[in-house]
């Protein structure tokens, strides 16, 4: 086996001489489609450990790590520090900012049930829901996480909602798999868009950035709408099988065609950054007022168990309270330019650290030093920050706004339900740090490049495949950011190569991204967390990777349909 990097004796010297993953020559075995397949291996390592001897994500994730790293240094001819570097990097990213995120968020609704909040907030939606429990599941799901998806991202959604579903009382594994599904529909245009911002950066060349990430989010737009509007449906299937899709296919899927129609709008003729927040409201708002009119015909058994007690104004506002708070916190944070431009300031917070080994030695296809060597900690810009901020802001106005002396928590107890969480997530911790150990070895040894100019070596047929990138890139970091970080660049080389408009690979490598969340071992690791099912991600992965590889699918069609006279015309001009 020849090593990517180099030739043998290339390889012993590499470390001292830096190591760049080695795109153009030195395949293994001379060969694009083995280099790809053994590049394959940690990935299926994981997944077969985890789907099919349902061995758990943890121990799951040390196998696929062990063989990632003998892949990096026997396969890619990574010398062995830098690739122990490079799953210390991963791990650290994984605690920090990733599972922050997810524990600020966990730990935010935790703040509202300790202060007996939660249970109006589910009043609330129970009356918007006509006290049927199906359709306040999908309102919180779709909508209410479509708005954190909006604002957070990486996670938040799935942790949040998640316990809500247990809480109004659906069985743990259902709920799981309803927050995994619901959670694809805003995952392109998730956290203020970061995925698009990011696959715009890296493709914009010497043109403008803005531009580049306007015309990918309109074929985007064109997109994932187009399965959207469908996922409120499916949510009621997994919910309550036909039944559920019979009595209530009404409102979810008129519901699902607001939530499209206005993710279409926004990408198109609105700030791109603002589509989830605009399509979740918007949804809500509109289901809001069509359940003023139509009245559900719901069985005994998919009754709300929550009390009808009657709400006061009051009690209505301290409910939504949080999350008005967290809406204008991130909306200042990600938005606010006006006389000081809030996001540059708290960017400019951030600690850049080079990273052992890494910062020196790792270095790109033109040798110069990888920027992937600087570990940048968000201590102040990260969304787990601004969760914090936002939970502190709410316990301090619950512990001087009660209602006879009931909806009270004070700071203090705030923070030790923090410690709590912290500590009851530390299996989840730990199992996406193995994760992203395992992301960062495979994409800075350069496995994850050679799966993608395997799929790219595929000709006219990539413009079917493409989201198939963005699905993997994806499924193994649990972020659509990432896939974007990882394969943007290789959509854009291979539209201009085979001659298809290279913002409509861009666009379905995002959008791919969108139907691989749902089997991301990061992902899969949250909602059990969420939903107490801690050590059976295996479970949920068998109940949702049969939707993630069927939305799969269409969006491979309409993304081949799309690059053809037949759905041509949907893209801009």
């Amino acid at each position: 086996m020849t090593a990517a990097g180099g030739t043998p004796a290339a390889s012993a010297l590499a470390h001292a001489a830096g190591f760049a993953p080695n795109l153009d020559s030195g395949l293994v075995a001379g060969s694009l489609p083995l280099t790809a397949l053994i590049s394959l291996i940690p990935l299926a390592v994981f997944f077969v450990l985890l789907g099919g001897f349902r061995v758990s994500a943890l121990w799951s994730g040390l196998g696929a790590l062990l063989a990632a790293v003998l892949v990096a240094i026997l396969g890619m001819g990574m010398p062995m520090g830098l690739t122990i570097a490079s799953a210390t990097e991963g791990a650290v990213y994984g605690v920090f900012p990733i599972m922050w995120i997810v524990i600020a968020a966990i730990w935010f609704y935790e703040v509202t049930v300790v202060a007996g909040r939660s249970d109006d907030l589910r009043r609330v939606f129970s009356s918007v829901g006509r006290g049927d429990m199906r359709l306040q599941a999908v309102l919180i799901a779709f909508c209410f996480g479509g708005l954190l998806e909006a604002l957070a991202g990486f996670g938040a959604p799935v942790a949040i909602t998640g316990v809500m579903l247990v809480a109004l009382g659906l069985p743990p594994l259902r709920a799981a798999l309803a927050v995994l599904v619901a959670n694809t529909a805003p995952v392109a245009f998730g956290a203020m868009a970061v995925p698009i911002t990011t696959a715009a950066n890296l493709t914009a060349g010497d043109g403008s950035k803005r531009d580049q990430a306007e015309a990918i989010a309109q074929v985007i737009g064109v997109q994932t709408p187009l399965l959207a509007w469908l996922v409120p449906v499916i949510l009621l299937f997994i919910l309550d099988g036909w039944r559920g899709v019979r009595q209530l296919w009404v409102p979810a899927v008129s519901t699902g065609i607001v939530f499209s129609l206005l993710q279409w709008w926004c990408a198109h003729h609105f700030v791109y950054e603002l589509t989830d927040v605009v399509a979740a409201l918007g949804g809500f708002v509109f289901a809001t007022v069509l359940l003023k009119f139509w009245r559900p015909r719901t069985p005994d058994d998919q009754r709300s168990h929550v009390e009808p007690e009657p709400l006061t104004g009051v009690r209505v506002w301290m409910a939504v309270l949080p999350y008005v708070i967290v809406i204008t916190l991130f909306g200042i944070t990600k938005l606010w330019q006006l006389g000081v431009d809030v996001p540059k300031a708290l960017a400019a917070t951030d600690v850049r650290i080079p990273w052992p080994l890494l910062s020196t030695d790792l270095l790109t296809a033109d040798g110069s030093v990888s920027s992937s060597g600087v570990y940048t900690l968000q201590w102040l810009s990260s969304p787990g920050t601004t969760l914090l901020i936002a939970g502190l802001a709410v316990a301090v106005v619950y512990s001087i706004w009660t209602a006879d002396g009931r909806f009270r928590i004070t700071p203090g107890q705030a923070i030790a339900e923090l410690g709590r969480t912290i500590v009851k997530s530390r299996l989840s911790i730990a199992t996406v740090a193995t994760v992203l150990a395992i992301a960062y070895v495979m994409n800075l040894s350069g496995q994850t490049v050679w799966i993608g100019r395997w799929l790219a070596a595929t000709g006219a047929a990539f413009a079917f495949l493409s989201p198939i990138l963005g699905w993997l890139g994806t499924a193994v970091t649990g972020s659509d950011t990432s896939a974007n970080a990882l394969f943007a660049r290789l959509q854009q080389a291979a539209g201009q190569q085979i001659g298809i408009n290279e913002h409509l690979l861009i666009a379905a490598n995002t959008s791919g991204g969108v139907v691989g969340k749902m089997i991301s071992p990061q992902n899969l690791t949250i909602a059990a967390t969420a939903v107490d099912l801690k050590g059976q991600e295996s479970t949920i992965l068998r109940a949702s990777i049969k939707w993630s590889l069927g939305l799969l699918v269409a969006l491979c069609v309409i993304v081949f349909l799309q690059s053809t006279p037949v759905l041509g015309w949907m893209l801009p001009g």
